[in-house]
């Protein structure tokens, strides 16, 4: 199921400085040339990212986020079965049309800012909820689980 994040520009409210900053540095991370570029990209991520989070990691990511960019993600039923990073960056690339790498971009660029909101400690929870292949995606090292 495709779910449509857009909201026709009539029906938009003027948006929160903490949204605006989010935008702007997604803006500058991802070099978009313009805010409405980098808005695309942060919908699109915030949206798969809620179908994929659960559990009480889900509700204190969209606590820490700007009231616009949670209820993206909170607006998002969560997926029966969760997809790895690489395939997250498929399905977005499938229901955005664009290519895989321009998707690998857009995702790290939105995720870096989702992990400045999130601070270190929830997004080390995050990691650990979601599979294998997300960590290089919220700009962090992947390390594999030590043997015991």
């Amino acid at each position: 199921m495709i779910t449509d994040v857009r909201v026709p520009l009539e029906h938009q409210q003027p948006y929160g400085k903490a949204y605006e900053r989010m935008l702007e540095k997604v803006r500058y991370e991802g070099a978009y040339p313009t805010r409405e570029r980098a808005e695309e990209a942060v919908r699109l991520v915030l949206a798969g990212l809620g179908r994929q989070l659960t559990g009480d990691e889900r509700v204190d990511l969209a606590a820490c986020l700007p009231p616009e960019a949670a209820r993206v993600l909170a607006a998002q039923i969560p997926d029966i079965q969760p997809l790895t990073g690489w395939a997250f960056v498929k399905d977005l690339a499938t229901r955005s049309g664009a290519a895989p790498a321009t998707t690998r971009w857009d995702t790290g660029s939105v995720l870096a800012a989702v992990a400045a909101h999130a601070g270190p400690d929830l997004t080390a929870r995050i990691l650990r909820r979601l599979p294998t292949g997300y960590a290089l995606l919220f700009g962090q090292v992947e390390l594999a689980p030590s043997a015991p």
